[in-house]
Order: C-alpha cells, then structure tokens, then sequence
C-alpha cells in the first residue's frame, strides 16, 4: 500500500475480484450452469446413469484447461502479426484407478497453425503452458464447500 497524504490507496490486484456463477438441477444427472448469462449443460454418459444430454463435468474440466491454452496461444499469436486459423487443441485425460475419484493425467497437445516460422514455437508453447487454468492446476486454489442455512418458519 502507498500513501498519498493522509488517504491509504490500495492497488486494484490487492482487492480480488470475485467471479460467479450458479448450478442448477434440469433433469436426472442433468445440471446447467449459469455464468454471465450464458448456459452451460452438463450431464453423464448413459452407461453411468445419465441422459448423455451434454458433456460431463469431469470433461468440461479437461476443456476448460484446453480452451484456456488455446486462448493464450491465440493471442501470442495475434501479438505477432501471426494467423490463428488452423490453431488446435487436443487433450487427453484417465481417471485415476483408485479412490478418491479424480483425473490422473491429462496430456495437451497445441497444434499451431501452418507456416508457423520455427524461430516462434518455443515461445509460443512457454505462453500457452502459462495460462490461468493451468498455473491454477499447478498452484491449488482454496476450496471450501459448505451447506446453505435454511430458515425453517414456524
């Protein structure tokens, strides 16, 4: 913190900003997920019980850390001058054999666009390696899950 006369100013990154969103049941296994206005649909596969009706959350999970490298990779490309057409993202996840359940590994693999000159791969794969979601992964968030009170009215 700096101090401007007798007024303490604090930076805008010490005070985080706090990002929502809510999950609600739609059907069976079925949930949609409300964030800044747009809908997300999770569900499970038949052979687990669900409708098959939209990807998993587990999957969501392996696409939220693909879809975050392939924005970072995206705009290391755009900060060059370079095309994104062509960019890809391929991941790979397993599940872990043993409890508690949760994925094992996930393998991502960046394709770059074609022509990409050779002199910007290094630096392209250290950008996309750095992104949000997977530095998360690398440094665990704080994670408390609890119970909603529920007035009971007499």
């Amino acid at each position: 913190m700096t101090r401007a006369g007798t007024e303490t100013i604090t930076p805008r990154h010490a005070v985080p900003e706090v990002h929502q969103l809510e999950v609600t049941h739609v059907d069976g296994d079925a949930y949609a997920v409300e964030v800044r206005g747009h809908t997300l649909l999770v569900d499970q596969p038949e052979d687990a019980g669900g409708q098959d009706t939209a990807p998993t959350p587990t999957e969501l999970f392996a696409a939220s850390l693909a879809t975050c490298v392939a924005f970072y990779a995206g705009r290391y490309l755009a900060r060059h001058g370079l095309d994104r057409a062509g960019l890809k993202v391929r991941t790979e996840f397993t599940m872990a054999t043993d409890r508690p359940a949760r994925v094992a590994s996930v393998h991502v693999t960046l394709a770059p666009p074609p022509g990409l000159p050779d002199r910007r791969r290094a630096a392209l794969l250290a950008v996309a390696s750095h992104c949000t979601v997977h530095n998360t992964l690398h440094q665990s968030p704080e994670i408390d899950i609890d119970l909603e009170s529920i007035d009971l009215e007499p």
